[in-house]
């Protein structure tokens, strides 16, 4: 039995979805779609049934699921135990959407050069889950926001980006002062739920500025393109590039201000440490470089 195929029906089971599977494994809808049924075919079960427009494992699927999950963990460690010491092997992270685009691909094209027998499997999402996956053993390490609390020790932590608040403004309101954009302009929130965010919070609250709050979101570059169409000022961790493209907007460093750390946060212990400080190694690379 293929554990590819395995790792394919517990990604359909995890996103409830076909096509959001494929796309997270980079394949095909039709491809996926064809190692399931070689799979159901193999076990001889349904394992999946569509359920209105999502998709749900079967009886049968849930019956596999967790003997699945260790099969396909198992196999990985295999290819790292088997590799002595030389990073290869399944490496799984997670990454922010800032640091999908603005940390991991000089990571990982580091990373390839020096270990070409490394795999990688890459799960986006926001920090607190990010971190609650890690923990759980569902990945090896992630690049995200430092939580605002002490980590235990079954982890470890880099630091790569420190990112200071600054102020969005459009280019119309350049040079306006913070407490008269509170008063006269409509405010665009970063989610409180996101650790960035709870930054931004502790800012507005330490001087008691009280906001025209609009909205809410938990997508950095969807705030500056908000900002952009003048639908409101902003306050954000100055976060890593790339920025979208063409915005007309005002950025103001904000000072006395909290500052964001994004970095990564990797596991002690494990069948695949040879391949995470390779990972960690790299990173290390990109802050020395940045320095």
């Amino acid at each position: 039995m293929d554990s590819r195929y395995l790792e394919t029906f517990i990604m359909v089971a995890e996103c409830g979805s076909i096509a959001e599977a494929a796309r997270r494994l980079n394949l095909t809808p039709a491809a996926l779609a064809q190692r399931l049924r070689a799979l159901e075919a193999d076990l001889g079960q349904p394992l999946v049934v569509r359920s209105g427009r999502t998709v749900q494992p079967t009886e049968a699927g849930l019956a596999i699921l967790d003997h699945a999950r260790k099969l396909v963990a198992g196999t990985r460690d295999l290819r790292a135990i088997a590799g002595r010491g030389v990073p290869s092997g399944q490496l799984r992270l997670g990454a922010t959407a800032t640091a999908m685009t603005g940390i991991l691909p000089g990571v990982v094209a580091d990373l390839s050069e020096k270990y070409p027998e490394i795999e990688y499997f890459v799960q986006p999402g926001s920090s607190v889950d990010l971190y609650h996956r890690l923990i759980e053993e569902h990945l090896d390490a992630a690049i995200l926001v430092k939580p605002n609390f002490s980590l235990p020790k079954s982890v470890e932590w880099l630091a790569m980006k420190h990112e200071p608040l600054v102020l969005l403004t459009p280019e119309i309101n350049a040079g306006d002062d913070l407490a008269d954009l509170v008063s006269t302009s409509q405010f665009i929130r970063y989610d409180r739920n996101q650790w960035g965010g709870q930054i931004v919070d502790n800012y507005l609250r330490a001087r008691g500025l009280h906001v025209r709050e609009w909205l809410e979101l938990d997508a950095l570059d969807a705030i500056a393109a908000m900002v952009n169409r003048g639908l409101g000022f902003s306050i954000v961790p100055d976060w890593c590039a790339p920025w979208p493209e063409g915005l007309r907007i005002t950025k103001t460093l904000l000072t006395r201000g909290e500052v964001r750390q994004t970095g990564v946060l990797w596991r002690r212990s494990g069948a695949r440490l040879a391949a995470v400080n390779a990972f960690v190694g790299a990173c290390r690379r990109v802050v020395d470089q940045s320095a």
